[in-house]
């Protein structure tokens, strides 16, 4: 699908330069959602042109969603066999900072006003992210594709809510 677009649409020169890591297809209640993973350092291209190249992925695979995350890594934490190592871990390769910036990536073009975490009395955690009220028509169809993303990439459970920004 991303070749067609490359052939005969407006975007044809910005995906020339660009690359896709992978693509999965995962479950929605009763749709499919689509999560491409891009290299890291092409993020910022693809995200020049995520809201056309999302409306046209979306019309190829009828109705399906398709989210753009970035492929990140994350290196564990020293030990303390390996404190002499040669560098420090960087805050970037964190399981929370890579975790965070997923959520980041899932929103896209939103963006989060707030996060919180709500701690259930069996002691599972749900993560509340609160977006953008003027995005709600954007993102409202998207929220389930959004929740079962997360919950693939991370194993965590996230609820969305939009929040007037006061």
């Amino acid at each position: 699908a991303i070749l067609e677009l490359e052939l005969n649409s407006d975007l044809k020169q910005q995906l020339r330069e660009l690359q896709i890591s992978s693509a999965r297809e995962i479950d929605v209640l009763n749709k499919k959602a689509i999560i491409i993973s891009v290299p890291f350092p092409q993020l910022r291209s693809f995200q020049v042109i995520q809201p056309r190249l999302v409306r046209e992925l979306e019309k190829k695979f009828s109705g399906n969603s398709v989210i753009i995350v970035a492929q990140r890594r994350i290196l564990k934490k020293p030990t303390r066999k390996q404190r002499k190592s040669k560098q420090p871990r960087p805050r970037s390769r964190t399981l929370t900072a890579v975790h965070d910036a997923i959520l980041e990536d899932l929103v896209y073009p939103s963006e989060i006003i707030g996060k919180r975490t709500l701690i259930r009395l069996d002691g599972s955690r749900l993560i509340k992210v609160y977006l953008e009220e003027k995005e709600r028509q954007n993102l409202e169809h998207k929220k389930e594709a959004f929740v079962a993303a997360y919950k693939r990439l991370t194993g965590k459970d996230v609820h969305f809510e939009f929040h007037k920004d006061d």
